[in-house]
């Protein structure tokens, strides 16, 4: 279980005292689970596990190392960029954020909305929002309660049972998908959601955005129709700070052929915001077969891992095991669509051996399995 922060530990950890124990802490190792709670204790004295506990999140290094928060709010809370690029939606906006938690929307809507409001619910955290998102008004409040007009009304719902244990029914978030849309409707209203939500459970959203970050789908958000740009949106955003995104209102007139010469694995954002044949048309690409995700074509697109096709045809495990073995692969990524087959298992039965490396995609084009040999290369863009 978490440790559970009081007021009274956020009121040390924000003190002179607080900040000194913190940083000697977190000169220490930590990787003594009993030399660690005594060492800090004589640091930190009653407040020792509220101490421990910040130094431990702090060094999983998702949010600002300066920060207060609980294991529960780092979990659920926003990384930078992400934040950063939702909260750009709304540059020049009066934005309130209904269920600001410890602060990381609420710090990244205040760099550029006109006005900003956080609240919440939990005293706690609202005492770690005040730390990281100093100057910001901050209060307590019911999400289901409005205490603003006219502004953007921004939440990102508990994605938890009473248990702690995750629901994915928008009935079981705190606050509720259907009670925030009925308490807000007539506003512009944005909602952070869990990647694999239902559009059926959100029928008042008129865009749904898949995010991504360095390949990783990290959350979707709702956008109600006064902030809509499109039906449909995926944006793919890198740690370097570059991003694109593409949206249903894109070109997709593509069809399915054979393979060319590189197998195209679309980002996963863009795969679950329904987007495959727009990319495709974006980049010249076409499907292998209209239901798989998988696309092909003779110039992959800037920017991307794509595997080089170097021999492909119908799947049978078997064969495969021979072509390898002739090959010398000894190192093997097996990405699989269309087809039941478990990569882990079937990289033991194919017993490995040799000093090369390769990627082997396998597929079904029709109702045939098939498998393509590739090598994976780094596309420069």
């Amino acid at each position: 279980m978490p440790y559970a922060f009081t007021l009274d530990d956020v009121a040390f950890l924000r003190s002179e005292e607080g900040a000194r124990a913190l940083a000697q802490v977190g000169e220490l190792p930590l990787t003594d689970r009993i030399a660690d709670v005594a060492a800090v204790r004589k640091l930190a004295g009653e407040r020792f596990a509220a101490v421990l506990e910040t130094v431990l999140l702090r060094r999983k290094g998702k949010l600002d190392p300066s920060w207060l928060y609980t294991g529960d709010a780092l979990q659920q809370a926003s990384v930078p960029p992400v934040a950063r690029h939702r909260a750009e939606r709304l540059t020049g906006r009066d934005v309130h954020d209904v269920t600001c938690s410890i602060g990381a929307d609420l710090a990244e809507l205040a760099r550029v909305a006109r006005r900003c409001l956080g609240s919440d619910l939990d005293p706690v955290r609202l005492a770690m929002a005040r730390h990281n998102c100093p100057g910001v008004a901050v209060v307590q409040a019911d999400a289901l309660r409005p205490v603003s007009r006219g502004a953007v009304v921004v939440a990102d719902p508990a994605r938890r049972d009473s248990a702690g244990r995750r629901t994915w029914r928008p009935s079981d978030f705190a606050p509720p998908l259907d009670q925030l849309a009925e308490v807000y409707a007539g506003r512009d209203l944005a909602v952070k959601c869990a990647p694999g939500m239902d559009p059926a459970a959100v029928p008042w959203a008129a865009e749904i955005e898949l995010v991504s970050l360095d390949g990783q789908v990290r959350e979707a958000c709702v956008w109600s129709a006064g902030l809509a740009i499109a039906s449909r949106r995926a944006t793919v955003l890198r740690s370097d700070g570059t991003q694109w995104t593409i949206t249903d209102r894109d070109p997709s007139d593509v069809g399915a052929a054979g393979p060319g010469e590189w197998i195209v694995d679309p980002d996963g954002a863009v795969v679950r915001a329904g987007l495959v044949k727009h990319y495709a048309a974006r980049h010249g690409l076409w499907q292998l077969d209209e239901r798989i995700a998988y696309l092909t074509g003779d110039v992959p697109p800037p920017g991307v891992r794509a595997f080089r096709v170097l021999e492909h045809g119908h799947y049978q495990e078997k064969s495969l095991r021979s072509l390898l073995r002739a090959r010398g692969v000894g190192r093997l990524e097996i990405l699989v669509r269309g087809l039941d087959v478990d990569p882990d298992a079937l990289r033991k039965r194919l017993k490995l051996g040799g000093d090369q490396e390769a990627s082997v995609v396998l597929t079904r084009i029709g109702r045939a399995p098939h498998f393509f040999l590739c090598r994976a290369e780094r596309i420069p863009g």
